[in-house]
């Protein structure tokens, strides 16, 4: 979620700003690159991360998709940041945790706009099972974004992210109804969270979104992981399941 205007917003100057974001991608590469034989291999890729505008607000408005801006106005926020990333050396990337479908829009027209050879996925927040977190139908967003791949090379895959575990059987079974590009998702761990003591209660076993990797993979999924609350013992199981 780091955004060039966030870090102008705290007292970063803008080409520090680019310089900070640039970096990140250049130590994810470093890493691949220490990794034995990841280089040859070619088994671990970098995507730079394009989140929601509403990240930026920091209100808690990704959650809702309550903001509106123009397509000019979104790609002129994301303008920068693609920038950075590219400049580091990505043609990977993900639009995520989006919960608008016009700023998904505008964000894969400036891609093929700064990057034509560039490949990304697009990852949707949802209000519910059929819902995108501003009210939009998914099939309707699912439809607008298999049309687009249809005619557009850098769009290469489709899901959901930064959810509760069990949306996604629904949603995915929707998303995989309306298109025939392969499906992403990464939810939420499935810990509760307390408001009112502040603390994490951890998802059981049974409930821990670890626990439905492979019904998933049935329903056409082909990039898998977790967001919030995602630990290391997690990513293991994943990889697990997918062996």
């Amino acid at each position: 979620q780091a955004t060039v205007p966030g870090f102008m917003a705290a007292g970063f100057s803008a080409d520090d700003a680019r310089a900070l974001i640039s970096r990140g991608a250049t130590l994810a590469q470093d890493a691949v690159l220490a990794e034995p034989n990841g280089s040859e291999t070619g088994s671990t890729l970098v995507a730079g991360s394009l989140g929601p505008y509403g990240a930026y607000l920091a209100d808690g408005s990704e959650y809702t998709g309550a903001y509106q801006l123009s397509t000019e106005e979104f790609q002129e926020f994301h303008r920068p940041r693609v920038q950075a990333l590219l400049a580091a050396g990505l043609t990977l990337f993900a639009v995520e945790t989006q919960p608008r479908l016009d700023e998904v829009q505008a964000v894969l027209a400036l891609l093929e706009e700064l990057a034509p050879q560039a490949q990304a996925w697009v990852s949707f927040q949802l209000r519910d099972t059929s819902t995108l977190a501003d009210g939009t139908p998914l099939a309707d967003a699912v439809d607008w974004v298999d049309e687009w791949a249809a005619e557009h090379s850098v769009l290469v895959a489709v899901g959901v992210n930064c959810v509760a575990p069990e949306v996604l059987t629904p949603a995915l079974t929707l998303m995989g109804s309306r298109t025939n590009l392969p499906l992403a998702c990464y939810p939420n761990s499935g810990d509760t969270y307390d408001a009112q003591t502040k603390t994490w209660t951890a998802a059981s076993s049974s409930a821990r979104f670890t626990a439905f990797v492979e019904d998933w993979l049935e329903l056409g999924v082909r990039l898998v992981g977790g967001c919030c609350r995602t630990t290391p013992a997690d990513t293991a199981q994943i990889r697990r399941s997918l062996m």
